[in-house]
């Protein structure tokens, strides 16, 4: 007891120092009920729903994910201009802004915002929500659930004790940006005929992380300069884009460097192909990937150096007796009398008049 009641006092002052005007608003008394629901989100998402769903089909939620992820777009912008309106567009010095705990209008105003972002932050559950009902298990990554698990305990913070000033930069950018992403994931959720718009998966990304990194200059430059402003929370915020940064930087670069590496394999396995398949060589082989009256070693249609059994040409005079080149000139072991090696008229394995005819089987072409 003579080491809880310590604990238990200290806890009590933090709690009653925080700013006034929020003191009554919900969820603002103390962190248990943010910390529970975060906790529960975690649970609900890793494991509980993932197990409901192991047996069902996914449930096909397309118009639901459009509205809300445009919802979530008009929410955004919302609060992007009215922290920009009170503050970020020029009310606010970018290098060193206190916070304002008067009742002065704007100051009120950007404390009730900020509450607002961070009731968002249990809104944005959502995008994880989708993922379980969908079974889209694979999407729930590490990066996912920290990012959404910690926003809500992280913004509470900062509207307990900071809602407004130098903390509220934080939200300015990352509504932003949410702008972005929402706006790319209801073109996503619309379906595949918007893929052709979607190019820029890859640079949304790092739009992301550039946001951290502005958010971590702004945050540290206080280190270099006196602000009235309290130093526990420029560590707080620096920290988050700090870890924020590196946890995106990660994702970009297994996702997009793991795909450039498969398109590079590809491409190289298609060129190996190319020039496998696709080479005119000695014994005959001009294939390039086609089956329709191509044939391998110079057989039935292809230019083989011995001209087997009337070997095509281009513009040949009618196929006759297994002239092969330009013109109908001859190659060297490739004349036949007209009615030998199943020649009639003229017209020899799969060639009628100088054109090629399919006559390939599919085992040739798998060969």
């Amino acid at each position: 007891m003579a080491i809880v009641q310590p604990i238990v006092d200290w806890y009590t002052n933090l709690m009653a120092s925080g700013d006034p005007r929020v003191q009554n608003w919900t969820f603002m008394k103390g962190p248990a009920p943010t910390l529970s629901i975060c906790l529960s989100y975690v649970l609900i998402v890793k494991w509980i729903g993932p197990y409901i769903m192991r047996n069902r089909p996914p449930l096909n939620m397309r118009w639901l994910m459009i509205i809300y992820n445009f919802v979530m777009v008009i929410i955004s912008t919302y609060i992007f201009l009215k922290l920009g309106i009170l503050g970020w567009f020029g009310k606010y010095n970018w290098k060193c802004q206190p916070v304002d705990y008067t009742d002065n209008p704007d100051a009120t105003a950007m404390a009730n915002l900020a509450w607002w972002y961070y009731l968002s932050k249990f809104l944005e559950f959502t995008d994880t929500i989708f993922f379980v009902l969908r079974k889209k298990f694979s999407h729930i990554s590490t990066l996912h659930v920290i990012h959404h698990g910690i926003m809500p305990m992280s913004v509470w913070w900062g509207v307990k004790f900071t809602p407004g000033g130098h903390s509220t930069f934080f939200a300015f950018v990352n509504s932003l940006v949410h702008i972005v992403m929402y706006f790319y994931y209801g073109l996503a959720a619309i379906g595949p005929s918007m893929n052709k718009y979607l190019w820029w998966k890859k640079y949304m990304t790092a739009f992301q992380m550039v946001q951290f990194i502005a958010i971590f200059v702004h945050s540290f430059q206080l280190l270099f300069r006196e602000c009235n402003y309290p130093r526990g929370f420029m560590w707080w915020i620096g920290f988050h884009a700090v870890l924020f940064w590196f946890l995106f930087a990660d994702f970009y670069k297994n996702t997009y460097g793991r795909h450039r590496a498969a398109m590079k394999a590809k491409a190289a396995l298609n060129g190996s192909a190319a020039y496998t398949n696709g080479s005119s060589m000695s014994n005959g082989i001009k294939a390039n990937g086609h089956c329709n009256g191509t044939v391998k070693n110079g057989v039935n249609g292809v230019n083989g150096v011995n001209g087997v059994n009337g070997v095509n040409g281009v513009n040949g005079v009618n196929g006759v007796n297994g002239v092969n080149g330009v013109n109908g000139v001859g190659k060297q072991n490739g004349y036949h009398k007209p009615a030998e090696n199943g020649y009639t008229n003229g017209i020899s394995n799969g060639h009628s008049n100088g054109v090629v005819h399919r006559t390939t089987t599919k085992k040739d072409c798998d060969e």
